[in-house]
């Protein structure tokens, strides 16, 4: 398989959540994806556990209130960038990137004090891309 480079910032698509080239930062050193999300809440409808979520902050350009439900996710227990343990749902979406469709394992997190409202993580990047930090945009400028 052929790798890809990849620099430290790329735009990223997610089909499901209605989200086009959304900024997003390339971390070796997170093993697990994230994306900023808030409003989280775990739900049970007729016996089925539910989370319901709305994805980036309001004054985000691509902001657009829509709240998504699923019964598919998992709690972990995540290490931050600080060093602490906190338990997050995690989820499974698609994401295309470099015009290729993937499946993506992304920790719904509180990212409102970061810069970039996605961080790509070693898990997803594996086996798919070579890093070169001082590149980036590399997929949005092949388009």
């Amino acid at each position: 398989m052929n790798k890809k480079i990849i620099g430290r910032v790329d735009k990223i698509d997610f089909p499901e959540f209605e989200l086009i080239e959304i900024d997003a930062k390339v971390d070796t050193g997170a093993f697990t994806s994230a994306i900023h999300t808030h409003k989280i809440k775990e739900l049970t409808i007729d016996g089925v556990s539910y989370i319901k979520f709305t994805l980036l902050d309001p004054e985000h350009i691509q902001y657009n209130e829509k709240e998504f439900k699923t019964k598919s996710f998992e709690k972990r227990v995540i290490k931050s960038s600080n060093g602490t343990s906190e338990e997050r749902f995690v989820i499974k979406t698609t994401v295309v990137l470099f015009s290729e469709v993937h499946i993506i394992e992304l920790t719904l997190s509180e990212r409102s004090d970061m810069k970039y409202p996605i961080l790509l993580g070693r898990k997803f990047l594996n086996k798919k891309y070579i890093v070169d930090s001082s590149q980036k945009n590399n997929s949005y400028n092949l388009k």
